[in-house]
């Protein structure tokens, strides 16, 4: 049946009221706060439904403003007859929706919508299944977003035969409407479902597509301001997959285990922008657990830090000038132990605090040079400053992981921090060394976390607002020494009792 314009509007502005009064009612009354669960994911369902809907006939009215603003209309494009660019600019105006999404639109109808040649002919969709589905309200933006996206680039590399039977195939795997009744996947999976029929329709696509990363993969640094350098660019698919590998095994919490001292909780970010769908890093914790405050990316930059110190440390580096690659920070002897002093990074002009001058003097891969007011060198960090590969391994076996609770960087990926700093007279000794990761070593002097070690065995205090008592405690990221602990505990236990006299 075929409705009128007017009527046609005058049905849609109509649910358009209906529409608003039920969810004002419902926002209202709070009323989706108390709905049982079943309810509630009835309700988000129903809701979908609707919203790919209204999708169909967000698509269908941006594919005829497309349409009526082809370049080849002329003076007559009703862009132009509007004041606008284009269809895009036209879409934004009217709508108010952002230039992507004004685009992504139009691109959908093309595919899904049927287009007239210049002599009249009508030409079947690209896409008709996915427009099928599209037009019945059973198939979301997201998902046409991964079936037309994947499969349009290749439509002029595969037979049309084969092309058609994948469309329908992801089709009926989004929509659940299979021979086999398994329910709709996700648009995600849609996506993958489609690189694969990607792979086997275009098997040689893939190289191009290689050969372009492999030209334009890439690294850029900018100039250091206020601290900070930036950095973009486009790494390899592989090299970031080994990343977020480390990335994962160095951030992920562990489960709470009483053997390895408190578990940690991480924030939740208050900043949206800084956040995805893998940034809600967050263990079964509770509020008065340690809790780690750095934002992903934060944390990214941080696994990144410490990667590059472990290579520096790598037997496997490559040398410069017959010495491994050591960052040369230079300091005044008058600023080494003043809070507001500051440091030099050779090869740059970029300050640093004193206390980053201190903290990476006990890397392996720093070298320490003080000089006088006059620019003369009065010390030169040498591998004395260091811990050796010896002493690393024993302190390694000793504590197992970063000292500090709830973090469970491994102490392979640690720098070794000098308990009484070296500059205070601090020797270079196991009694005298701890393994903390980049970041706790870095804020060691301002996090409020304090450390000592007592007849050779690392103890911790947290701060004041973790913990009131300021109670030190043994570390507990050896399973070896917590091990020792629980057996000394239950041999206690099993004591009987000394007999009163008297």
């Amino acid at each position: 049946m075929t409705t009128a314009p007017d009527d046609l509007l005058e049905t849609l502005n109509r649910l358009d009221e209906q529409l608003s009064d039920a969810v004002h009612d419902t926002l209202d009354d709070d009323r989706v706060r108390a709905l049982g669960d079943d309810e509630l994911l009835a309700l988000a369902r129903v809701v979908e439904s609707l919203g790919r809907r209204i999708d169909a006939l967000r698509i269908a009215a941006a594919g005829q403003v497309d349409d009526r603003s082809r370049s080849e209309l002329g003076e007559q494009r009703l862009c132009a007859r509007n004041g606008c660019i284009n269809a895009v600019d036209l879409l934004c105006r009217v709508t108010g929706v952002s230039a992507v999404t004004a685009r992504a639109r139009a691109r959908y109808a093309r595919a899904t919508t049927t287009r007239a040649t210049l002599t009249g002919q009508s030409l079947p969709a690209p896409f008709p299944a996915v427009a099928a589905a599209l037009t019945s309200g059973v198939i979301g933006v997201d998902s046409i977003a991964a079936i037309i996206g994947v499969l349009g680039p290749i439509t002029d590399r595969c037979h049309p035969a084969q092309l058609a039977a994948a469309e329908t195939e992801l089709v009926t795997a989004a929509t659940g409407t299979g021979p086999d009744g398994a329910p709709p996947c996700t648009a995600d999976d849609t996506r993958l479902q489609a690189k694969v029929w990607e792979l086997v329709l275009d098997p040689d696509g893939t190289l191009p597509k290689d050969q372009h990363a492999a030209r334009n993969r890439g690294l850029h640094f900018g100039h250091e301001n206020g601290g900070l350098v930036p950095v973009n660019g486009n790494i390899l698919t592989e090299v970031y997959e080994q990343f977020r590998l480390l990335y994962d095994a160095h951030t992920n919490p562990r489960v709470h285990d009483h053997t390895r001292g408190e578990a940690v909780a991480f924030c939740e970010n208050a900043d949206s922008a800084d956040t995805d769908s893998a940034d809600t890093d967050s263990a079964d914790a509770g509020d008065d657990q340690p809790r780690d405050p750095r934002t992903r990316a934060q944390k990214m930059h941080d696994v990144f830090a410490t990667i590059l110190h472990v290579a520096a440390r790598s037997a496997e580096t490559p040398t410069i000038g017959g010495a491994p690659p050591a960052v040369i920070v230079t300091i005044n002897a008058d600023d080494l132990n003043r809070d507001n002093g500051v440091a030099f990074i050779n090869g740059t002009n970029c300050t640093v605090p004193a206390f980053v001058a201190r903290h990476t003097a006990c890397n392996a891969g720093t070298q320490h040079m003080i000089v006088t007011d006059n620019g003369r060198i009065i010390q030169l960090g040498t591998p004395n400053r260091t811990f050796t590969t010896q002493q690393r391994r024993a302190i390694i076996a000793r504590d197992g992981e970063c000292v500090i609770p709830g973090c469970h960087m491994p102490a392979t990926w640690c720098e070794i921090h000098h308990v009484t700093p070296h500059a205070h007279g601090g020797p270079t000794h196991t009694d005298n060394g701890v393994p903390l990761c980049w970041w706790h070593h870095r804020t060691i002097d301002t996090s409020g976390w304090e450390i000592r070690i007592i007849n050779g065995i690392p103890e911790i205090r947290a701060p004041r607002n973790l913990d009131p008592t300021r109670t030190w405690h043994p570390t507990t990221g050896s399973l070896h020494r917590a091990q020792n602990r629980l057996r000394q505990r239950l041999a206690r236990q099993r004591e009987p009792a000394t007999p009163r006299t008297g």
